[in-house]
C-alpha cells in the first residue's frame, strides 16, 4: 500500500525513519546555532542541485518514454510502470494486480522461463517488481551493452505474454503469493495493514482492501480471470517507460520504437473515482498480538500524492515525529519518559492516504498516561504548527536526503523512480521540482493550516497489546468494491517534449521484430573501481579515500576493531548499549542539541556494529564538510553517558530484546548462533542486543570503560568517499581528530581460539502457537575465514541457495509454492564462517520442506553437481554486475572497507572477474563437498508445535522442543 511518490516524499520518509529513540532531558539549543532565517538562501542553493534533466516521447500506440542521460557509469536503468494497482480490483478479484506482477516474471511467449535467468545472465542489478494500491512496476539496471536484450524482454511481457501463462504457473504463483501474505501476517504487528485499510476507508472504497488480497479471491482466480485482467490493464497506453543512465534520447527513440512500436494499443483503463474519506467520529480499537510492548496509533485520512497539500503534510509529519529532534521525541521520550519510541509517518497513495502517529509504551507506564500525553502533544501541534526553526531543519534534512537519492539511476528509489512517479501521477516527470519549490516556499503558517485542515478531524485510535491474537490474516484483505462509479480516463494527455526527438508522427509504426532469440549482448565494460588513495594523520590514524563527485555529498566512516564480540560473555549487549547511549549526545550537547546540529547542517551521523567492527558514519553535504566532521569527532570522542540518558536507553534496549524474542526469525537466530558456535565469540545473538541481565546492571562507568578500551585512535581506520579531495579531507580530519591521542594502555584483543562444538545434527523446535508459517533455519560452521579467498565457495552457495534462481528457492518457491522465499548464505566475518539455510514455509509443509532441503543439499554435493547452465549463469552474472554493484558512493565506501578489513589488494574488485571466469564445475563440486555437509547441519524451527511436531518426527532427525524465550 505504501506509495511515497516523488523524490521529495522518498526523502521525507527516509528522514522519518531516522527518528531517535533516545530520551535525554530537553534543553535549549546552542546559542551559536544559525537562525532559521539565515538558512533560506543555503536551502535554495541546495534545491538548485536537485535536478534530473529529461526528455519525453510518445509512440503512436500510447507508450510514453522518459529519458535521462547520466554517463557516470556504463549502466542504464530500465523501469516500466503500469497504471494498475489494487484500487482497480472489483469485489471478488482482490490481489489480482499483485498476483499478475508475479506471473509476469514467469516468462513470455518468446522468452519462456523465469525472467530472472536472462537478467542475471546480463549482470542486472536492482531488478525486481512491486505492486501497490495505484501501480505495478518492473525495474532493472543493466550494462549499456545489454539494453536491447532487456527492452526485448520488457516489451515481450507487455505485448506477448498470455500464450505463456499456464494453469501450472498460475497455481504455483498463487501459492507463492499466499505464502507472502502468511509471511507478513506472521510478523509482530503483522495485522496492521488490515486495520489501517478497514478502519480508515469505508467498505466500497477502492483502498479498503489490501494489495495482497484475500485467500478466497486468490483461490478463486481462474486462468480466464487472470488473462482478462491482463488484457484490460497492461496495454502500452497504460504504461510509462523510463530509461535513465548511459543512453541518449536519439538512441532511446530508435530502440523503444523497435521493440515496443508493434504492440497494439489497449483499451483505456477505467480508473475508480476516489475521494478522501471522512470519519464520522473518533473511533477506537484494541487488538492483541504476539508483541513485546503496547503500541499506540493515531490515524487520520489525508489526501494523496496528487493533492497540493501533500508536500506540506510531508513537512508536518517530519517535524512532528520524523526528525531526531521531533516534537514527540522531545516531549514523550526525552522529556516525560513515557514512551520508548515515537514516530509519525504516512501511507500516501495517489488519491488518498493515512497520517499515522505511533508510540511504544515504556514498561511500567500506564497506557492511559501515554495516550493522554500523546493526544496533548498532537493537539498542541495542530493548534500551533511548527516553529520557523523546526520547519527549516525539516526542509534541510529532506533536501539533503533527496540529493543522496540522485546518485542512483535506478533501483527502488533512484532517478528513474522519481521521473516515473512524476509522469504517472502528475503527467510531468519533473514534478519533483515543483514539490521542492513548494517545500522551500512553505511557512509555519502554511503547514499549520494544512495540519488543521486534516488532523483536526475525527481519527482512528488503534492499540496493539501483547497477548494471543484473536484472529489472524487468513480471512482478511478482501474488498467490498464493485465497478459502479468508474468512468473512462479524461482526454489524452499532453507531455512536455523536446521537439527535436519526440514528434509522434515521425516515429511511425514499427514492423514486427525477430523475437525468436534474445538479442546479443554487446561489448561489456569491466569495472573500473575508483583508485584508493591513502594518508596518515599526525596521530597515526590511517585514512583511505576515493573521489566520487556525482552528487555534492561526502560519506565518512570511522571503523574500530571492536564489534559485538568485544563484549565478554557476562556483559553481552554493552557494545550496543554504548552505541545507543552515544546517540544521546556529547559532553556539551544533549540529544536534542546534537540532533538539531545535524539537521541544520543537512548531515546524518550514526553508530553501528557487527560481530567484528564498531563503526561511526557521517553523510554530509560537501559544502558543509568541516562543521560536519567536527560534529562527528565530538560524537566519537566525547560521549555524554549521562545517567538519566542511560536509564531511558536501557529501557529501549530491553524492549528491543523482548521484541527480538517475539519475532519468529530473530528468535530463531538467537538460538541458532549459540547452538552452532557455542563458546566461540560468534556464539552470541547476531543483533548484538545481548542479554537482558547484563543490560540491566550496566552503569555509565560500564559504558565509559567499554568506550575507552575500544574506541581509541590506534584502533581506528577512516574511510572517505565523495565530492572532495584527499588533501582537503586530511586537512579537515587533522582539525577534528589530529589531536586525539591514544592511551598508554595497550589496545584490547579478542580470543577466537575457543573450540567450536562438534556438529550434532538435530532439530530444535521453538514453539510459537498460532503461527501460519514456520521459520526454518539451519547452519554448520565452516573452516573458512573471511580473509580466505572464498570466491568458489560463494559461487557454490549461489547455485545451491544464494540467488533467486538457486535450487533451494526454485524448489520450495517456484516449484512447490510452499514459500515466499528460501535461501542459503555464507556468513561474512573475520573468523570462522557459517553456512546458513533459511526458509519460511507454510506451517503444514514444514516437515516436507526439511526433506526437500535435504534432497537439494545432498544431490548438489553428490551426483547432481553444478550444471553447465548454472555455471554460465553464475560466471556471467557475477562478472557483468560488477559495474552496477559500485554505482554509488555508499557501495564504493563499503567495498574499500572490505578490502582493508580482509587485507585484499586495492584492485581486488577489478580482478575478481577473472576469478569467476576461471571457475570450473569440478572446483565448485569440490568446495561444495567440503563445506555443505548435510549430516552436520543443525536446524532451528520456529513454529506451532501442535501443527509442526508430528511432521518433524518424520524427517528422521532428533527433535528437541523449546518454548519461546520470555
Amino acid at each position: 500500500m505504501k506509495n511515497m511518490a516523488s523524490i521529495l516524499a522518498i526523502a521525507a520518509f527516509a528522514v522519518s525513519g531516522c527518528a531517535t529513540t533516545g530520551d535525554t532531558a530537553m534543553t535549549a539549543a546552542p546559542t551559536t546555532a544559525p537562525a532559521a532565517t539565515s538558512q533560506s538562501s543555503d536551502l535554495a542553493e541546495l534545491v538548485d542541485e536537485v535536478r534530473i534533466p529529461y526528455d519525453v516521447f510518445t509512440l503512436p500506440n500510447g507508450l510514453t518514454t522518459v529519458v535521462h542521460t547520466d554517463r557516470k557509469a556504463p549502466l542504464v536503468a530500465v523501469s516500466v510502470w503500469y497504471d494498475v494497482g489494487s484500487k482497480h480490483e472489483p469485489k471478488g478479484k482482490t490481489g489480482f494486480a499483485h498476483l499478475f506482477e508475479h506471473l509476469m516474471f514467469n516468462g513470455s511467449e518468446n522468452a519462456d522461463g523465469d525472467f530472472f535467468e536472462p537478467l542475471q545472465q546480463v549482470g542486472a542489478t536492482g531488478f525486481n517488481g512491486t505492486t501497490n494500491a495505484d501501480r505495478t512496476n518492473y525495474f532493472e539496471t543493466v550494462p549499456t551493452a545489454a539494453i536491447d536484450r532487456v527492452l526485448m524482454l520488457e516489451s515481450d511481457r507487455m505485448g506477448y505474454l498470455l500464450g505463456a501463462v499456464t494453469q501450472e504457473k498460475l497455481d504455483n504463483q498463487r501459492g507463492v503469493v499466499q505464502n507472502e501474505k502468511r509471511r507478513g501476517d506472521n510478523q509482530p504487528y503483522g495485522l496492521l495493514r488490515y486495520e489501517v485499510n478497514e478502519n480508515i476507508f469505508p467498505r466500497g472504497h477502492p483502498y479498503f482492501h489490501s494489495t495482497i488480497g484475500s485467500m478466497d479471491d486468490l483461490n478463486a482466480a481462474s486462468l480466464e480471470d487472470v488473462k482478462n485482467w491482463f488484457k484490460d490493464h497492461y496495454g502500452p497506453n497504460n504504461a510509462v517507460l523510463v530509461l535513465a543512465g548511459d543512453i541518449d534520447v536519439a538512441t532511446a527513440k530508435e530502440k523503444v520504437a523497435k521493440w515496443f512500436g508493434a504492440i497494439p494499443r489497449g483499451d483505456d483503463v477505467v480508473d475508480p473515482e476516489i475521494t478522501v474519506p471522512q470519519l464520522a467520529a473518533d473511533k477506537e480499537k484494541i487488538i492483541k498480538d504476539q508483541v513485546s510492548t503496547t503500541r499506540i496509533f493515531r490515524m487520520w485520512p489525508i489526501p494523496g500524492e496528487t493533492s497540493a497539500d501533500s508536500t506540506l503534510l510531508s513537512l508536518a509529519q517530519t517535524t512532528l515525529g520524523g526528525l531526531a529532534s521531533s516534537r514527540l521525541d522531545n516531549a514523550l521520550v526525552r522529556g516525560k519518559g513515557l514512551a520508548v519510541s515515537v514516530s509519525s509517518w504516512a501511507w500516501t497513495n495517489e488519491d488518498a492516504g493515512v497520517f499515522i502517529v505511533q508510540a511504544d509504551l515504556k514498561p511500567g507506564v500506564e497506557r492511559a498516561t501515554l495516550e493522554a500525553a500523546l493526544d496533548e502533544e498532537v493537539a498542541k501541534f495542530i493548534a500551533e504548527g511548527p516553529s520557523a526553526d523546526e520547519l527549516a531543519r525539516s526542509k534541510t534534512s529532506i533536501v539533503s536526503g533527496a540529493l543522496g537519492g540522485l546518485e542512483s539511476v535506478g533501483g527502488f528509489g533512484g532517478k528513474a523512480v522519481t521521473l516515473a512517479e512524476g509522469e504517472l501521477y502528475h503527467d510531468d516527470p519533473g514534478h519533483y521540482r515543483k514539490q521542492l519549490e513548494q517545500l522551500v516556499a512553505a511557512t509555519p503558517a502554511s503547514v499549520r493550516s494544512v495540519v488543521q485542515k486534516w488532523l483536526a478531524k475525527p481519527r482512528f485510535a488503534l492499540v496493539v497489546e501483547p497477548g494471543e491474537r484473536t484472529e489472524g490474516g487468513e480471512n482478511r484483505g478482501g474488498a467490498f468494491t464493485d465497478t459502479t462509479g468508474m468512468g473512462l480516463n479524461a482526454a489524452p494527455l499532453e507531455y512536455y517534449c523536446n521537439p527535436e526527438y519526440c514528434n509522434p508522427e515521425e516515429l511511425g509504426t514499427t514492423s514486427y521484430q525477430d523475437r525468436s532469440q534474445l538479442p546479443a549482448v554487446g561489448q561489456l565494460t569491466d569495472l573500473d573501481f575508483p583508485d584508493i588513495e591513502r594518508a596518515t594523520l599526525s596521530n597515526g590514524m590511517q585514512v583511505y579515500f576515493a573521489r566520487r563527485d556525482a552528487v555534492p555529498k561526502v560519506s565518512v566512516r570511522v571503523v574500530f576493531d571492536a564489534g559485538y564480540t568485544a563484549d565478554s560473555r557476562d556483559a553481552m549487549g554493552v557494545q550496543s548499549l554504548m552505541l545507543q547511549t552515544m546517540d544521546e549526545g556529547t559532553k556539551t550537547l544533549d540529544a536534542t542539541q546534537f540532533a538539531i546540529a545535524q539537521e541544520r547542517l543537512g548531515a546524518s551521523i550514526n553508530g553501528f556494529a557487527n560481530l567484528d567492527d564498531t563503526s561511526f558514519q557521517l553523510s554530509a553535504l560537501s559544502t558543509r564538510l568541516a562543521p560536519s566532521l567536527d560534529l562527528l569527532a565530538d560524537f566519537i570522542r566525547n560521549p555524554g553517558f549521562r545517567a538519566d540518558d542511560l536509564g531511558r536507553v536501557r529501557a529501549q534496549q530491553l524492549n528491543r530484546i523482548a521484541a527480538e524474542k517475539k519475532s519468529p526469525g530473530a528468535a530463531g537466530y538467537r538460538a541458532l548462533s549459540q547452538i552452532v558456535y557455542g563458546d566461540h565469540p560468534y556464539g552470541i545473538p547476531g543483533s548484538g542486543l545481548g542479554d537482558a541481565t547484563a543490560v540491566e546492571v550496566a552503569t555509565p562507568a560500564t559504558l565509559e570503560a567499554a568506550h575507552d578500551a575500544w574506541i581509541r585512535p590506534d584502533n581506528a581506520q577512516v574511510f572517505v568517499v565523495g565530492d572532495t579531495t584527499l588533501a582537503e579531507a586530511v586537512r579537515l580530519l587533522e582539525a577534528s581528530f589530529g589531536d586525539w591521542k591514544a592511551p598508554a594502555t595497550p589496545a584490547p584483543t579478542k580470543n577466537f581460539d575457543a573450540p567450536i562444538p562438534a556438529p550434532d545434527a538435530r532439530i530444535v523446535l521453538i514453539n510459537r502457537p498460532n503461527s501460519p508459517q514456520s521459520v526454518i533455519l539451519g547452519a554448520r560452521v565452516l573452516d573458512n575465514r573471511g580473509s580466505d579467498d572464498n570466491t568458489t565457495l560463494y559461487a557454490a552457495n549461489e547455485v545451491l541457495g544464494g540467488s533467486f534462481l538457486s535450487r533451494i528457492n526454485m524448489n520450495l518457491r517456484e516449484t512447490k509454492g510452499w514459500s515466499y522465499g528460501s535461501r542459503s548464505s555464507v556468513s561474512s566475518s573475520k573468523d570462522r564462517l557459517a553456512y546458513i539455510i533459511q526458509a519460511e514455509v507454510q506451517a503444514d509443509r514444514t516437515g516436507d520442506s526439511i526433506l526437500e532441503l535435504e534432497k537439494e543439499v545432498t544431490n548438489f554435493v553428490g551426483d547432481y553437481g553444478v550444471t553447465a547452465d548454472e555455471l554460465e549463469r553464475t560466471v556471467n552474472g557475477n562478472v557483468r554486475e560488477l559495474p552496477g554493484q559500485f554505482e554509488t558512493s555508499g557501495a564504493v565506501l563499503g567495498g574499500i572497507v572490505n578490502i582493508v578489513k580482509y587485507d585484499r589488494p586495492d584492485n581486488y574488485y577489478e580482478t575478481i572477474a577473472d576469478k569467476y571466469r576461471a571457475l570450473s564445475a569440478e572446483a565448485i563440486a569440490d568446495v561444495a563437498a567440503r563445506n555443505f555437509v548435510y549430516d552436520d547441519i543443525v536446524y532451528v524451527v520456529v513454529g506451532d508445535a501442535e501443527v509442526v511436531l508430528p511432521q518433524l518426527e518424520k524427517t528422521g532427525l532428533p527433535v528437541e522442543v523449546r518454548e519461546m524465550e520470555q
